[in-house]
């Protein structure tokens, strides 16, 4: 009865802030129109106008960016109602990541190399970006990203995989399911494993759950796992240039959080291995008309996040420890 009673109240303050909206503090009616955009619900008027609270400081953080000269804008997204403190809980990786596994078994070509790569461009080699929700499960993705495009450039076949039989069933690689992992010991896990199912077979829950995986329907193998030698960032453009989309780690501080489009550059974060908490995809790379590299990075948080769900991020610097640890499978095909 308290919840009910709870909802008709912010039923209420929903009702009076449409039939009045001239009344409205313009922060409020900004908040108002999100809400709106983004399906938002909430449980009390308590937590509305705490939320409220969150979305207003926000907009101020990027209100105050957005003024300056920097090398990306910010914008209001689908996280804009969270303190970066909820928003590290629910969606990076939670457990201490060791990239020790990454003992640098890629083997660079001399070069030269093309100026700009998008290998979504180059054929049908990309799923589309898929969307974590809430569960820091960003290593599946990255993980399933890579091998669909590895296995796509090899066999001409693009077949979205299962991220969930990654979070149920790698955990004895050093994963964590919801709580962490790595792309390098998830791939060991399927080489091993003898395999990882398509999404169709498999699919995503975005919780923690028990392993159902069925070796008859795994639908993608790995022969070999190759990792590229800690911060030689050089090579990570080699295997991208020649080879196809790396997968890479890196840390997301809390200004990544409102990101929305140009070249990513921060101060803040760390560029060391023990740091990193969110695992993505390189399909790309180039330098924009002020001559800065960057890489094109598919990200985990779906389409209405950053340029269409993927991101730029400053290339040739180990931005926030970004060739701390890269890897990407050989297929078995």
């Amino acid at each position: 009865m308290a919840r009910a009673a709870g909802v008709f109240l912010l039923t209420a303050v929903f009702t009076f802030v449409h039939l009045s909206p001239l009344v409205l503090p313009e922060g409020e009616l900004t908040f108002k129109q999100w809400i709106s955009e983004h399906t938002k619900i909430y449980e009390s008027v308590e937590e509305y106008f705490h939320r409220l609270h969150v979305f207003t400081e926000n907009k101020k953080i990027i209100d105050l960016h957005n003024a300056g000269n920097h090398s990306f804008t910010m914008g209001l997204n689908q996280f804009s109602d969270m303190t970066f403190e909820e928003f590290r809980k629910i969606y990076l990786l939670t457990e201490p990541q060791n990239c020790s596994a990454t003992n640098g078994n890629h083997v660079s070509s001399p070069g030269p190399y093309p100026e700009f790569i998008d290998w979504r461009m180059k054929g049908n080699f990309v799923t589309p970006v898929k969307n974590q929700g809430h569960c820091g499960s960003c290593w599946t993705f990255s993980t399933t990203g890579c091998l669909e495009s590895v296995n796509a450039i090899a066999t001409g076949k693009l077949t979205p995989l299962s991220e969930q039989q990654l979070i149920d069933c790698a955990k004895d690689f050093n994963n964590h399911g919801c709580m962490g992992g790595l792309p390098s010991q998830a791939f060991e896990y399927i080489k091993y494993n003898r395999g990882l199912m398509t999404e169709d077979d498999y699919p995503y829950k975005g919780h923690d759950d028990t392993c159902h995986f069925k070796p008859v329907l795994a639908a993608a193998f790995v022969k070999e796992v190759v990792n590229i030698t800690s911060y030689d960032e050089k090579a990570m453009v080699d295997a991208v240039a020649r080879l196809n989309p790396v997968s890479f780690a890196f840390e997301v501080t809390n200004d990544f959080m409102h990101y929305k489009e140009g070249v990513y550059t921060s101060s803040q974060c760390k560029s060391t291995a023990d740091m990193v908490n969110h695992a993505v995809l390189a399909v790309g790379y180039g330098v924009e008309e002020k001559s800065r590299p960057y890489w094109i990075v598919k990200n985990s948080w779906g389409t209405t996040w950053g340029i269409d769900g993927y991101f730029l991020i400053e290339r040739g610097k180990n931005m926030c420890g970004l060739a701390a640890c890269s890897s990407y499978p050989l297929p078995l095909v």
